[in-house]
Protein backbone atom coordinates (compact mmCIF):
# COMPACT_ATOMS: atom_id res chain seq x y z
CA UNK A 1 0.00 0.00 0.00
CA UNK A 2 1.14 3.52 -1.04
CA UNK A 3 2.01 5.60 2.57
CA UNK A 4 1.19 9.35 1.70
CA UNK A 5 3.45 11.72 2.81
CA UNK A 6 0.74 13.51 5.46
CA UNK A 7 0.76 9.93 7.04
CA UNK A 8 4.01 11.39 8.74
CA UNK A 9 2.72 14.71 10.16
CA UNK A 10 1.57 14.17 13.35
CA UNK A 11 1.76 17.94 14.21
CA UNK A 12 -0.60 18.69 11.41
CA UNK A 13 1.62 20.79 9.81
CA UNK A 14 0.33 20.12 6.35
CA UNK A 15 -2.96 20.20 6.71
CA UNK A 16 -2.74 23.61 8.21
CA UNK A 17 -0.54 24.95 4.68
CA UNK A 18 -3.40 23.21 3.00
CA UNK A 19 -6.19 25.02 4.90
CA UNK A 20 -4.31 28.22 4.60
CA UNK A 21 -3.78 27.47 0.12
CA UNK A 22 -7.58 26.55 0.52
CA UNK A 23 -8.56 29.50 2.69
CA UNK A 24 -6.56 32.09 0.30
CA UNK A 25 -7.48 30.15 -2.78
CA UNK A 26 -11.66 30.80 -1.82
CA UNK A 27 -11.40 34.26 -0.76
CA UNK A 28 -9.82 34.96 -4.50
CA UNK A 29 -13.17 32.94 -6.12
CA UNK A 30 -10.93 30.95 -7.59
CA UNK A 31 -10.93 27.04 -8.50
CA UNK A 32 -8.92 24.28 -7.54
CA UNK A 33 -8.19 23.57 -11.50
CA UNK A 34 -7.63 27.47 -12.27
CA UNK A 35 -4.90 27.98 -9.32
CA UNK A 36 -3.25 24.82 -10.36
CA UNK A 37 -3.26 25.71 -13.93
CA UNK A 38 -1.67 29.06 -12.75
CA UNK A 39 0.80 27.70 -10.46
CA UNK A 40 1.80 25.18 -12.88
CA UNK A 41 0.69 22.49 -10.60
CA UNK A 42 -1.33 18.93 -11.84
CA UNK A 43 -4.58 19.63 -10.44
CA UNK A 44 -4.78 16.43 -8.48
CA UNK A 45 -1.50 17.16 -6.84
CA UNK A 46 -3.32 20.69 -5.52
CA UNK A 47 -5.97 18.78 -3.97
CA UNK A 48 -4.00 16.71 -2.33
CA UNK A 49 -1.82 19.72 -0.85
CA UNK A 50 -4.86 21.22 0.36
CA UNK A 51 -6.09 18.15 2.11
CA UNK A 52 -2.65 18.09 3.78
CA UNK A 53 -2.08 15.31 2.04
CA UNK A 54 1.30 15.85 0.04
CA UNK A 55 4.24 17.52 1.51
CA UNK A 56 4.77 20.44 -0.81
CA UNK A 57 7.90 21.37 -1.57
CA UNK A 58 9.93 24.89 -1.67
CA UNK A 59 9.46 25.54 -5.39
CA UNK A 60 5.78 24.27 -5.54
CA UNK A 61 4.88 26.84 -2.23
CA UNK A 62 6.58 29.66 -4.38
CA UNK A 63 4.81 28.90 -7.00
CA UNK A 64 1.43 28.55 -5.30
CA UNK A 65 1.95 31.86 -3.15
CA UNK A 66 2.57 34.13 -6.07
CA UNK A 67 -0.35 32.99 -7.60
CA UNK A 68 -1.88 35.04 -4.39
CA UNK A 69 0.48 38.21 -4.68
CA UNK A 70 2.23 36.60 -1.20
CA UNK A 71 5.00 35.56 0.02
CA UNK A 72 5.75 32.44 0.69
CA UNK A 73 6.11 33.38 4.34
CA UNK A 74 3.31 34.80 4.42
CA UNK A 75 0.96 31.71 3.45
CA UNK A 76 2.97 30.31 6.32
CA UNK A 77 1.89 33.31 8.67
CA UNK A 78 -1.63 32.12 7.42
CA UNK A 79 -1.54 28.72 7.91
CA UNK A 80 0.13 30.04 11.84
CA UNK A 81 2.94 27.63 11.34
Amino acid sequence: MRRVSGENDPDGVLKLLGGAIRRARSECQMSQEALADLAEIDRSHMGRIERGERNVTILNLRKIAKSFDKTMAQLLEDAQI
